[in-house]
């Protein structure tokens, strides 16, 4: 397994994650079949990454698991248990959680861009950290929970298995690009 394919697992992982997490503040005529549809999703993914693993020349291999995205991991778990502490004792707003958690994990994809030089990653950052950042405004202002589930969970999930899938089709598209 190249580290291209690892990288992909892991955003594909935390992409059926944020459905999971948060299909169930739907209803379940819509929750359930979400739920569905993002594991079948995850095992398309998964299927595919193997073939564009294959695809991908092993120079572009992908990011490495070195010491600065390590840095990155440790700020981000930082970020977002200092601000959950602060969400659920200081201010006592959980259903905000799920919004600081996807405007941290956005915000992560800035530092992971510059570390593995993948400008494309700062897009995904951009759209996972606007959804967390609507979604604390939302709990913050009220709205029912459906809708911050919806903006602030579903959304970036989706954000997480589409950019995958669009970096798996980029890269078997393109001999020596790296998603």
């Amino acid at each position: 397994m190249t580290r291209n394919h690892m990288g992909r697992l892991i955003g594909a992982g935390f992409g059926l994650v944020f459905i999971e997490a948060n299909a169930g503040a739907l209803p379940t005529g819509v929750g359930i079949p979400l739920r569905v549809l993002g594991v079948a999703a995850f095992l398309g993914l998964v299927l595919f990454g193997r073939r564009g693993a294959e695809a991908v020349a092993e120079e572009s291999a992908g990011p490495a698991f070195g010491g600065r995205y390590w840095l990155v991991v440790v700020a981000e778990v930082i970020g977002i248990v200092a601000g959950l502490a602060v969400i659920n004792r200081v201010l006592h707003t959980p259903e905000a959680t799920v919004g600081w958690i996807a405007f941290v994990v956005g915000v992560h994809f800035f530092g992971l861009a510059v570390a593995w030089r993948r400008p494309s990653l700062h897009r995904l950052g951009a759209g996972m950290a606007a959804c967390g950042a609507l979604g604390l405004a939302l709990a913050f202002g009220g709205a029912p929970a459906t809708v911050v589930a919806l903006v602030a969970g579903i959304a970036p999930g989706l954000l997480l298995l589409g950019s995958v899938w669009w970096s798996g089709r980029a890269a078997v598209g393109a001999p020596g690009r790296a998603g």
